[in-house]
């Protein structure tokens, strides 16, 4: 797929995550314009053909950003993330910026078989939703999605028929530091699964360096089970300080695979 074929059919451009519809065409997430402007939406491939068909929503739909998504086909709903503004996001981290919106905060509920969008869930300036989950249930109404800055994973719930809500499941503290740019290190949730069977939620912390095992439960919150540190900055002897942790009593030690 050409970019500039992405850009003269769907005025679109920085295209993001990847997967199959229920009719096997395929759908691929938005993150901004040609110029790199925040723009969301979808594009759609032919599933067998490749060929770029256009985009996947109306005109008047299109989120100012986008990232990630996920569908659950037998309740008719999809739910994307925001994700960053790609020009400026590329320059690299700057903390001035989550006051700019570069930063997405938006949850935005779609009509599967419509194409349209139906809610909008603010989440706050320092969130930054990212991954979306759902559970691999084909029935299951629920499902998580990580925000890295503020290291929180949501879960939703249908309230009723084509009425979601957002509730905070699990925070992840930031951690007092010195020797790094900001006093505060959150921990950057830049990834999460969800076994097959449904029973556990897996985080990656991407900044504190570990992968954290929740057990799931039905009609409560996920339950910390499991730990690991695999990298990250805040190791011992490294250039960051802890100052205080909510959590750990020391510093990590690094990870040595022999």
């Amino acid at each position: 797929i050409e970019p500039v074929d992405v850009f003269w059919k769907c005025n679109k451009g920085y295209l993001a995550v990847t997967h199959p519809l229920p009719n096997g065409d395929v759908l691929i997430a938005n993150m901004g314009d040609a110029a790199g402007n925040g723009k969301g939406g979808f594009v759609v491939l032919d599933g067998e053909t490749f060929e770029l068909k256009g985009n996947w929503e109306s005109d008047c739909d299109v989120p100012p950003t986008g990232h990630d998504f996920w569908y659950q086909a037998r309740h008719n709903v999809l739910v994307s993330s925001a994700g960053l503004v790609p020009k400026v996001a590329g320059r690299g981290f700057n903390p001035d910026d989550l006051k700019k919106g570069v930063f997405g905060r938006r949850l935005n509920v779609w009509n599967l078989s419509c194409r349209s969008l139906t809610q909008c869930f603010d989440l706050g300036e320092d969130s930054l939703p990212l991954t979306v989950r759902f559970l691999h249930s084909p029935d299951a109404a629920e499902g998580y999605v990580g925000c890295a800055l503020s290291g929180a994973p949501w879960l939703r719930v249908p309230v009723q028929r084509d009425n979601w809500a957002v509730e905070e499941v699990i925070r992840i503290p930031a951690k007092d530091v010195s020797g790094w740019i900001m006093p505060k290190m959150p921990a950057f949730i830049a990834d999460l699964i969800i076994s097959p069977d449904d029973r556990f939620l897996y985080v990656s912390n991407w900044l504190h360096g570990d992968i954290r095992q929740y057990e799931l439960g039905r009609n409560c919150k996920p339950r910390l089970v499991g730990q690991v540190f695999v990298g990250g900055s805040i190791l011992r002897g490294g250039p960051v300080t802890v100052c205080r942790d909510e959590e750990l009593k020391c510093q990590p030690e690094a990870l040595v695979v022999k």
